[in-house]
């Protein structure tokens, strides 16, 4: 199957062999625009086509979609979502959305703190997965051995850091933990962006089971930046 993740900078496009009790990477390209964010449409299509030339596979030997569905910035959220959707029409296959961040907390590595294993999500242990989120933000989730069980949510660093004693994280994943590390005061783990083995995983048994597909309905946390114009100011005449 295919999957998508346009939710970060980092325009993620993969083939995942989904077995009866296993998940696969059998190709990936990651192409990350860093720099400005907003080249998500440019790169997304050229990152699919790559993947699936290095399997050996046409789109019509797809059998599913999975697409991160945020949260993240309107604009490249969109790219993924309705690539995603387009391809599952097109080829009547079904798709199904994961949360972007599941695909950062389910793959981190562990944490090594005083001989003891700390912060592996499907480990015991809880993790905190933060990415960009522009206007000096974070979105964040948190996870316990494995499963989201705080978030999504969208917030000031500053902010964030005041609920982590509740949360109980003990350390933290994600480029927004990664440039907010002195902030948050956690230990900073891999891996920074979404990873599709783990979007895959946490679809996968929808997939087995041929459930239909989701409705991709994007998680944005908040407006975007953009506003539609009110109605022209009357003027009086002189």
């Amino acid at each position: 199957m295919l999957v998508l993740d346009t939710a970060t900078p980092a325009v993620t496009a993969a083939v995942v062999r989904v077995g009866v009790t296993t998940v696969e990477l059998v190709s990936v390209q990651v192409a990350a625009d860093t720099s400005t964010g907003r080249r998500h449409g440019e790169l997304l299509a050229p990152a699919v086509a790559a993947v699936l030339a290095a399997a050996g596979l046409a789109a019509a030997d797809l059998a599913a979609v999975v697409a991160g569905t945020g949260p993240g910035p309107f604009t490249g959220l969109r790219v993924g979502l309705v690539t995603a959707a387009a391809f599952a029409d097109a080829l009547s296959i079904p798709a199904y959305g994961v949360c972007s961040l599941d695909g950062i907390g389910g793959a981190a590595p562990a944490v090594q703190a005083g001989g003891r294993v700390l912060g592996r999500a499907g480990a015991p242990g809880r993790v905190l997965v933060a990415t960009e989120a522009r206007r000096r933000e974070v979105y964040w989730a948190a996870y316990a051995d494995g499963v989201r069980f705080a978030g999504p949510a969208v917030e000031r660093p500053a902010e964030l850091a005041e609920q982590l004693p509740a949360l109980g994280v003990v350390a933290a994943c994600g480029a927004g933990a990664r440039q907010y590390a002195d902030v948050l005061g956690l230990p900073v783990t891999g891996p920074d962006w979404p990873d599709p083995v783990a979007l895959a995983a946490a679809a996968a048994d929808r997939v087995r089971a041929g459930a239909p597909a989701d409705p991709l309905t994007p998680l944005y946390l908040r407006h975007p930046d953009a506003v539609e114009p009110g109605r022209p100011k009357a003027v009086t005449p002189a």
